[in-house]
């Protein structure tokens, strides 16, 4: 009777691979070896997220400021406390779109460079990168979506949160690595297999 196998190491956690997924879905498990995944990841949220800015006319992942003719609700227990708290209380969509990563970091921008004595009809910023991609729409533009879009624009804002929330998973298993662990030495000839079994695939 062979000795048992000696018990495996600690799992170690790959942070780098997590932040990599949360900039773009399935980085990080490309960068580990587990392409095929990391493609999946990517074209099903990428085309998630898009897809449902797509359907609100590129107008539904935005942070509202901080402006007198913005006014925000104030947070109940914060009051008016915070620029950033208080616009994501007033956005909280934003909490779920904003872990699709980079492809929300625009909106980010827009709020950062907001002007609100700029012409709301021309990029509201010292410097538009972006032009008004992701930018604070105005109530003239949102009640026009709401009139005219049907249910498409709520929707729309659905699908990006979606995104968002399902990529939190994906950060999480960038972060904890593949699911079957090999940590046999090079030069270790392979355990042998039960009878009736499959011969042992590679990492998921």
């Amino acid at each position: 009777m062979s000795p048992p196998p000696p018990p495996l190491p600690p799992r170690t956690y790959d942070p780098v691979a997590a932040l990599l997924s949360y900039l773009v879905p399935g980085l990080g498990q490309v960068v580990q070896g587990r392409v095929g995944k990391g493609v999946l990841f990517f074209v099903c949220l990428y085309g998630l997220f898009f897809y449902g800015m797509a359907l609100g006319q590129q107008q539904n992942v935005w942070l509202p400021p901080s402006a007198a003719n913005a006014p925000l609700a104030d947070i109940p227990v914060l009051g008016q406390w915070g620029g950033v708290p208080r616009a994501v209380y007033n956005r909280l969509q934003f909490l779920g779109q904003f872990w699709i990563g980079a492809a929300a970091w625009p909106a980010v921008y827009q709020y950062a460079t907001f002007d609100p004595a700029a012409d709301p009809e021309q990029p509201r910023g010292p410097a538009p990168l972006f032009g008004h991609y992701m930018q604070y729409p105005t109530e003239d533009v949102l009640n026009t979506l709401q009139r005219n879009a049907d249910k498409e624009w709520d929707l729309g804002w659905v699908y990006t949160v979606i995104a968002g929330a399902l990529n939190v998973l994906v950060i999480f298993d960038a972060l904890a690595g593949p699911v079957v662990r090999d940590d046999r030495p090079a030069d270790a000839p392979p355990p042998p297999a039960a009878a009736g079994s499959a011969p042992p695939e590679g990492r998921q």
